[in-house]
């Protein structure tokens, strides 16, 4: 990967682990916009509706995904990139998280698997 090239599969690999690992809503984000840091994307930022974010980098022009959780919009992800088909699928893999920051932490299982039992 040379100097300003995005690793994007990188990138969604480790968006998947540390999802996968858990957390406080708020430290899982966090974790998140620093991967992609470190995976060539110079900015990224999560919004959440009530006005409140979390960022990364230096502003640059962005792609904005909307973050949905139950049928509504909760807030956004911006990240400076040229993929829309790599911004896209993080805002849908963040939005239980993001949900359970903008409501205190209590937003509803997302996933029916694990309040089931199953993983």
């Amino acid at each position: 990967m040379s100097s300003g090239e995005i690793d994007y599969g990188g990138a969604l690999e480790a968006v998947e682990r540390i999802l996968n690992r858990g957390g406080d809503a708020e430290d899982v984000l966090r974790e998140v916009l620093d991967a992609l840091g470190a995976r060539g994307i110079s900015f990224a930022r999560v919004q959440l509706a009530g006005g409140d974010g979390l960022e990364v980098g230096e502003r640059r022009a962005s792609i904005a995904a909307p973050v949905a959780y139950e049928g509504s919009e909760i807030g956004s992800l911006e990240v400076a990139a040229d993929d829309r088909a790599f911004v896209e699928p993080v805002a849908t893999l963040i939005s239980h998280h993001v949900a359970r920051l903008e409501t205190g932490g209590a937003a509803a299982n997302l996933y029916p698997s694990e309040a089931a039992g199953q993983n």
